[in-house]
C-alpha cells in the first residue's frame, strides 16, 4: 500500500472560482512562502449550440495570478472531465506552467479515441500533457511539496492532489450533502470509487477538501470546502460507516437514472487532448458527434 507524505503544517492559500454554467469550481493554489502557484481544474467557456468558444472564466483566473504577482508552475487536471472543457493550453500560453494529469489518461485516450473514431494522428500515449502522474508521485509548487493519490472509479484516470493541508478531490467526492459522482462512464466502476473514497477518508480528519463541482442540493448556497472529518461523519453516500455493498447498490441504481452531461461530447474530445480543440484536415477547429456511441 502506498505511503503518502502528508504534511499538515503546510497551509496553502486557496482561492476558488465558480463557473455557473457548468457548476465547476477551479482553484488558484499559492505557496504562502513564495510567488509560486498552481491552477486546478480550469474551465474554457463554450456555447455548444452556437459552436463558440470564449475564455471569460480563464481570463479571470489569469488576471488574478497577475494581480498577486504569482508565478504559475502547474496547471493540474484531476481527471478527464466530462462536463466542462479545460482551458489549460490557453492559460499556459499566457502564464507558463506545466500541464499535469494522471498516467491512466492513456486508458481514457484509447477508449474515447475509438468512440470518436480518431485517426492514427491522435496520440494515445499522454504526450499532449507535460507530466503524467503515478500514485504517490510528488511535485513542487515553490516550497510546497504536493503529492497525488490514484482514485479511480468515476474515471480510470482520476487523481486527488494533496498540497499541505488541502486536498483537491476532482469528482471523487462531493460535499457531504452531495455524496459522490457517478461511476457509469466507460472505465468507471462503483466498487473502485468506494475504495478510492476510503483512501481519501484515510487522510487526517482536519485535511481540507476542495470539490470540483457543487450543485447546491435542496437550494443551499453553492459550497466547495469541507474536511475529511465532515465527510466521514456526514457524507450521504459513504459517511457513517456505509458498506461497500450498500454504496455499489445505491450508486448503480442511481446512475441508471442519470442523463448524460450536457457537454460530454465536446468535453471528452478537448480534455483528452489536454485542452486543445481538435481540427479537421484543413486545420479548422472541429468537434464530432458520434451517434449512439456513448
Amino acid at each position: 500500500m502506498t505511503t503518502y507524505p502528508v504534511n499538515m503544517a503546510v497551509q496553502p492559500e486557496v482561492e476558488a472560482f465558480f463557473d455557473e454554467a457548468t457548476n465547476t469550481i477551479s482553484y488558484i493554489v499559492k505557496d504562502p512562502s513564495s510567488d509560486a502557484c498552481a491552477i486546478v481544474d480550469s474551465v474554457m467557456d463554450i456555447d455548444y449550440a452556437a459552436g463558440r468558444i470564449t475564455y471569460d472564466h480563464a481570463d479571470a483566473m489569469i488576471a488574478r495570478v497577475k494581480e498577486m504577482g504569482g508565478k504559475l508552475e502547474w496547471i493540474i487536471e484531476t481527471h478527464v472531465h466530462a462536463d466542462h472543457l479545460s482551458a489549460a493550453p490557453y492559460i499556459q500560453d499566457q502564464l507558463g506552467g506545466k500541464i499535469g494529469v494522471g498516467s491512466k489518461i492513456m486508458v481514457v485516450q484509447e477508449t474515447f479515441g475509438k468512440v470518436f473514431n480518431e485517426g492514427t494522428e491522435f496520440q494515445r500515449d499522454g504526450s499532449q500533457f507535460d507530466a503524467l502522474f503515478e500514485d504517490g508521485d510528488t511535485y513542487q509548487i515553490g516550497n510546497m511539496q504536493a503529492f497525488v493519490m490514484y482514485t479511480p472509479g468515476h474515471t480510470p484516470a482520476c487523481m486527488v492532489h494533496v498540497i499541505g493541508n488541502a486536498a483537491f478531490t476532482g469528482d471523487t467526492l462531493f460535499m457531504p450533502d452531495g455524496g459522490s459522482a457517478r461511476a457509469d462512464f466507460p472505465g468507471g466502476d462503483a466498487g473502485e470509487l468506494y475504495d478510492s473514497i476510503q483512501k481519501v477518508l484515510s487522510l487526517p480528519d482536519e485535511m481540507r477538501l476542495f470539490m470540483c463541482h457543487d450543485y447546491g442540493p435542496n437550494g443551499r448556497d453553492i459550497a466547495w470546502e469541507t474536511s475529511v472529518g465532515e465527510e466521514k461523519a456526514h457524507n450521504i453516500h459513504v459517511g457513517g460507516g456505509k458498506t461497500k455493498e450498500e454504496f455499489v447498490k445505491f450508486r448503480t441504481e442511481r446512475d441508471a437514472q442519470l442523463a448524460m452531461p450536457k457537454l460530454i461530447i465536446p468535453s471528452l474530445q478537448v480534455n483528452m487532448r489536454a485542452g486543445e480543440v481538435p481540427t479537421d484536415a484543413d486545420g479548422n477547429q472541429m468537434l464530432k458527434v458520434p451517434v449512439n456511441g456513448l
